[in-house]
């Protein structure tokens, strides 16, 4: 990657973009804040002045010279004691504030995305990785940073003023020093950014590794197959090559750095030379000799305060930068400037020369689909592993757009449609369902987030998906967690309100799959039910009690079932068979076995593993209609 540059427009938008955060925050901490800032500043230089009264009302004999000397001396050491503590206070809050306000916006953007293609991408989450340091870190360290160069450039200005009034070549030297390190400063803070975001891809990678360490189902299959050895050895990898970047950057800070040393003091060195020589002519007294020494000492820590600062005012606006574009990053499925309603399903969804691939330099996956799903009837679809079965499906849900084609619901593209309310008439059971670590009873009530609460229709959920008793045996039932990361108090004081008092279960694969099918029947209404693999994990009985309530439900709805069990395949009414992203068979169970083809040899080859040694399966060749492509 090549180094990051800031043009002026987008620092200026990322210091008006931060202050603004900050402001809408908490906008009396920030003025508070910066007003300490400004006092913070001058007191530095107050305390010079009150230090050459002092001693030249000692030496001159001057007793008001003295008292005031003191008096402002007490003073600004006071506020030097108690007002850095007040800033840290005021600091700490307004990061706080404005951390939740990043986290809000970060977190709205990421689930504005409306499909799932986004979260495929490498390149999406190496953004995403950037702009949560970026967003999470940078804006309150430009607003701690910004107070803090304030600062720092009252006390420069006020240093540089008074040793312009003493001598002229003093301020013009010690300016002159600061250049070099405030340049070399930037270019080391955009060098380190271009690191950062080179080894992301390294730094998602060890944190893969890292999980796998400790990660519960991970656990198993590293000590059956000793894989520990070989995850561990990987992740050390990543940190070598995370640490050479790291380390070529730091070299690079060290010699600039050097430098900037060796220069500061030649400064310095020639600055007290001159001081020396104008004492020594008389041109200068007791009370500027230390007027001066404080002027050179705080000019040379307010130059490199602000060096320092500068630089990392802008690496954290380089971060905040990706944090912003991340927040302007378009969707990725376009919307209708006025999407049109979604009607209930009354004639059915056709997929009309479907073509589709995940990108344009893989492969296609379906190939010219044509196909309808007839309003209440039920349609399953079978076919390899690979052949498009799971991708149609999201398609159906409009996780993706198709890349070519249309899908219709009732005559209209789905992509006219308003996505919300389209997903809202689904009921889906994916084939990789989410085993959420919080409450059985919220695990089940996601389905209907308005309904959540509702324990009874929680429960009359879970008795379709035949899983009502499994949770009503936990320790605390519906408000067990189905989790054992999270430990709860004894007095059940947890953060969860969903949660009960003890520490959580773990549930088998087939007991996590009837909570997905309880989830699923949430919604006692949906217009299209899909129902990708849903008892895969399930165990002969089970499965047999599961597709028994599949039958109810499943009557006179509008429904896609995918299986590759064919009992469960024939609950449908319409079978259509898949084979290299195309629809190459159609009908009912006995049309295809009478066709002779794809179905045909699926359905003897699972028959036959359940038959009797030396017995052929039988096979009804009545036909209720033809089998067509």
């Amino acid at each position: 990657m090549d180094v990051v540059t800031t043009p002026r427009g987008r620092v200026l938008g990322g210091i008006t973009g931060a202050v603004g955060i900050a402001f809408r925050a908490g906008p009396v901490h920030l003025l508070a804040s910066l007003l300490l800032a400004v006092v913070e500043g001058v007191l530095p230089i107050a305390m010079a002045w009150a230090t050459k009264l002092l001693l030249d009302g000692v030496v001159g004999g001057a007793g008001d010279g003295v008292v005031t000397g003191l008096l402002v001396l007490a003073l600004a050491a006071t506020a030097m004691r108690v007002l850095p503590a007040a800033e840290t206070f005021l600091s700490a809050e307004l990061e706080r504030r404005i951390a939740l306000a990043v986290q809000d916006a970060l977190g709205r953007k990421v689930i504005g995305f409306r499909g799932i293609g986004v979260f495929e991408d490498p390149q999406f989450h190496d953004e995403l990785r950037m702009a949560q340091q970026g967003g999470e870190v940078a804006p309150g360290q430009l607003v701690r940073g910004g107070t803090a160069l304030l600062q720092q450039a009252v006390t420069l200005a006020g240093f540089l003023v008074t040793l312009l009034v003493i001598g002229p070549l003093l301020a013009l030297l010690v300016a002159a020093a600061a250049l070099p390190g405030l340049w070399a400063e930037l270019s080391l803070s955009r060098h380190r950014v271009a690191m950062m975001f080179s080894i992301s891809p390294n730094e998602r990678r060890r944190l893969f590794y890292s999980l796998m360490q400790n990660d519960v189902r991970a656990a198993r299959e590293i000590r059956v197959y000793g894989l520990g050895g070989l995850f561990h050895g990987r992740l050390l990898r990543e940190l070598h090559t995370m640490h050479r970047a790291e380390r070529a950057v730091d070299r690079r800070a060290l010699r600039t750095q050097l430098g900037l040393g060796v220069l500061g003091g030649a400064a310095i060195g020639v600055a007290f030379a001159y001081t020396a020589v104008q004492v020594l002519g008389g041109a200068l007294g007791v009370g500027d000799i230390a007027v001066v020494l404080a002027g050179l000492a705080g000019v040379q820590g307010s130059a490199a305060a602000i060096v320092s600062g500068v630089a990392a005012l802008s690496e954290n606006l380089l971060l905040f930068d990706y944090f912003r574009r991340f927040l302007r990053r378009p969707d990725d499925l376009p919307s209708p400037a006025e999407p049109r309603p979604v009607a209930a399903l009354r004639q059915g969804i056709e997929f009309r020369d479907v073509w589709f691939r995940y990108r344009e330099d893989l492969p296609w996956v379906l190939r010219g689909v044509d196909l309808t799903l007839t309003a209440g009837q039920a349609t399953a679809l079978v076919g390899s592993n690979g052949s498009g079965k799971t991708t149609l499906v999201k398609l159906l849900c409009r996780f993706y757009d198709p890349t070519r084609g249309q899908i219709l619901w009732d005559g209209v593209d789905l992509r006219e449609l308003d996505l919300d309310q389209l997903r809202r008439r689904l009921s889906v059971v994916l084939q990789d369902f989410m085993e959420y670590e919080l409450a059985a009873g919220e695990n089940i009530g996601l389905g209907d987030v308005e309904r959540m609460d509702d324990r009874e229709a929680v429960a009359a959920a879970a008795a379709l998906a035949a899983v009502h008793e499994t949770v009503a045996r936990l320790p605390d039932g519906y408000d067990t967690l189905l989790t054992r990361m999270f430990a709860e108090m004894p007095d059940g004081s947890g953060d969860d309100p969903g949660a009960g008092t003890g520490t959580g279960v773990t549930l088998s694969g087939g007991q996590w799959q009837k909570i997905s099918l309880a989830r699923m029947f949430m919604r006692t209404d949906p217009d299209l039910v899909v129902l990708d693999e849903p008892n895969a994990a399930l165990d002969a009985d089970a499965e047999h009690e599961v597709i028994t309530r599949f039958r109810d439900t499943l009557r006179d709805r509008t429904a896609v079932l995918i299986s590759h069990r064919l009992n469960t395949v024939l609950l449908a009414d319409r079978i259509v068979v898949l084979d290299q992203g195309r629809v190459t068979e159609a009908g009912d169970h006995a049309a295809l076995v009478r066709h002779d083809g794809i179905y045909a040899r699926m359905f003897r080859r699972q028959a036959g593993s359940y038959a009797t040694p030396g017995a052929r399966p039988a096979l009804d060749p009545a036909a209720s209609g033809p089998a067509r492509p």
